[in-house]
């Protein structure tokens, strides 16, 4: 699963890894997943995707997956900018 996940769905050339990250982390917002939008913000800064776009990213969230859901993910995001110093 994990090659699979993160060798071959990752590695293909269709979009950036930046704009992968971005849309996991909308994704894994409409399905309230606190942890992994916490891995997938810290893979996002890797991969590129600045703090602006991340902010875009869960603004955009909150219309179509909900409030709630988007506030978590803008909490979990800065705790981890936090913990990176990108505050």
């Amino acid at each position: 699963m994990t090659r699979y996940c993160f060798g071959s769905v990752w590695g293909r050339e269709g979009i950036s890894r930046g704009t992968r990250s971005m849309l996991t982390i909308a994704m894994l917002v409409a399905l309230g997943r606190a942890q992994e939008i916490r891995w997938h913000v810290q893979g996002a800064i890797n991969n590129g995707v600045t703090k602006d776009e991340l902010r875009e990213v869960l603004m955009h969230s909150a219309i179509y997956c909900g409030i709630p859901a988007a506030v978590d993910g803008f909490r979990n995001a800065s705790a981890v900018l936090a913990e990176l110093g990108l505050e």
